[in-house]
């Protein structure tokens, strides 16, 4: 297996057939490799060809349905403004398909497989081994899972990577850099306030292990101030608003937390894939051990503060992700090949992992024989089914008297349904949710007493309405589990009190 160089050599610039070099390294802070940009492009462009290619099979995912029917505003209760506006934008411009939709996704990608091999060029890595950062993270199971659609980590991965690759050329070479850093964290502030756990752990790092007086350096505090400027929409919403995201947090732990904290180690690994968990660890060695790299070793500590933070607050599994993906750039530029391990070994293991992750990530295979895809995948169980569960809701909708037509309104359970009915229902009657931020454009008008309610519980349903009866049980004729399958439509009517009194008791976060 590769393991961390003990000393340091000199640069071992591209070998003469222009094939990237060995896995020698450089001194930090010493002259560069050169990029091999046609190793990198190609990444980039297979990386993104292959989501093209794939990303209208399907359909959408429940949180693109959600971004798409948010109206435009600075925040959210449960996020920032930044992606749902990129999803307003990619379907101006490309198109309001599943397809348009997920236009950028691809790019982002892009971006995040160049930053990959600049971060291993950053901390001395060869050409060859910017190679191998370029291509490993390009088809590693959560980039390529994050960019098949258009969701807040897909645009939140690339953030991160830039703002740890200017906080890496800020602490080994130039500290001008630490203001794109801080650009870099506005911007992600506006995307997801998951980067306070960034900031966080890279403070402690700092703190722990040095260098302290880069703390006090005024091109650091600008950098800070930076951030504050470009994130101020975001902290000014959450300051205005009674900061919601703290509500979320809190409504995550208590619906997440167990799962999450049973999962967040272990799936350490498969964020990455099993080979590339090995260059992180290699990575993490070597920023510990390695003299050059004495100024950036607290970004080995961020990562475990940043994992410990995941554990805590629950959550998802991937908050401690960006900080994964640094080390195993940084275990690409600290790795060298034994003599007795292949030279084509990395190559074939970057390829098996590729494969393996494009299974799991991607609509590689029919929807109706996506099944063994959903099980290790919840995601794919996300994207199947709408158009099939609306058209249930539009057969029951149809069976209505004129006069209960006349008073129909749908209430959806949660923001993915709401999404598919103003996508796939606009024969229907007005869609309402109180999920989340969709909760604050209801109630519906007092006199739309006839309710369809699109429910994964009968029985709690009936504790909210009136007059239940079971019109519909959903399927999506692909044997695909999820959320939806199973679920019923049901119609009811408004209890004593009406909207006013109902709609604060169907208010939830999660």
């Amino acid at each position: 297996m590769l393991r961390p160089v003990r000393r340091e050599r000199e640069l071992v610039q591209a070998e003469p057939d222009g094939q990237p070099s060995g896995n020698s390294e450089d001194t930090a802070g010493q002259g560069l490799a050169d990029v091999p940009w046609r190793w990198v492009v190609g990444a980039a462009v297979v990386a993104a060809g292959m989501l093209y290619a794939t990303s209208w099979r399907y359909g959408y995912h429940r949180d693109e349905l959600y971004f798409r029917m948010l109206p435009l505003r600075w925040g959210y209760v449960d996020q920032p403004f930044l992606t749902p506006l990129l999803t307003k934008v990619s379907i101006a411009l490309f198109g309001d398909t599943v397809f348009g939709l997920r236009a950028f996704g691809p790019m982002i990608l892009a971006g995040g497989i160049v930053i990959a091999a600049l971060t291993t060029r950053e901390l001395g890595g060869t050409a060859r081994a910017q190679a191998y950062a370029a291509w490993g993270y390009g088809f590693a199971s959560l980039p390529l899972l994050s960019a098949h659609y258009l969701v807040t980590g897909t645009v939140d991965f690339t953030l991160w990577a830039a703002a740890l690759l200017a906080v890496t050329r800020a602490l080994l070479r130039d500290p001008r850099w630490w203001l794109a850093a801080g650009a870099m964290s506005g911007v992600a502030a506006d995307n997801k306030l998951l980067v306070a756990i960034l900031v966080i752990a890279l403070l402690v790092g700092l703190l722990a292990l040095g260098p302290r007086p880069v703390l006090r350096s005024r091109q650091l505090w600008a950098g800070v101030l930076i951030a504050v400027v470009l994130g101020s929409p975001t902290l000014i919403y959450q300051a205005t608003h009674h900061f919601p995201q703290v509500t979320m947090a809190r409504a995550l732990n208590h619906n997440n937390g167990s799962d999450v904290r049973a999962q967040v180690i272990p799936y350490q690994v498969l964020l990455v894939g099993p080979p590339l968990f090995v260059v992180a660890v290699i990575g993490f060695v070597a920023l510990l051990r390695r003299p050059a790299w004495r100024p950036v070793r607290g970004l080995a500590l961020a990562y475990l503060v940043a994992l410990v933070i995941n554990f805590g607050a629950g959550g998802q599994i991937y908050y401690a992700f960006g900080l994964l993906a640094y080390l195993v750039a940084a275990g690409w530029a600290a790795a060298r090949r034994p003599r007795w391990l292949p030279r084509w070994l990395p190559a074939v293991a970057i390829a098996l992992n590729g494969v393996v992750s494009a299974f799991i990530a991607l609509p590689v295979v029919p929807a109706s024989d996506a099944g063994a895809q959903a099980a290790l995948n919840s995601t794919i169980g996300d994207q199947v089914g709408w158009p099939t569960y609306v058209a249930s809701l539009r057969s029951v909708y149809a069976g209505l008297s004129p006069a209960e037509k006349a008073r129909a309104v749908v209430y959806a359970g949660n923001y993915g349904e709401a999404g598919a009915v103003q996508r796939y229902g606009r024969d229907l009657p007005p869609i309402y949710s109180a999920q989340n931020e969709l909760y604050f454009e209801g109630p519906p008008p007092a006199d739309r007493s006839v309710v369809l309610v699109w429910t994964e519980s009968f029985s709690y349903t009936t504790t909210r309405f009136v007059d239940c009866r079971r019109a519909a049980t959903l399927d999506n004729g692909l044997g695909i589990d999820n959320e939806e399958q199973g679920a019923v439509i049901a119609v009811c009517h408004l209890p004593t009190g009406g909207w006013p009194a109902l709609w604060p008791r169907l208010q939830h976060y999660d």
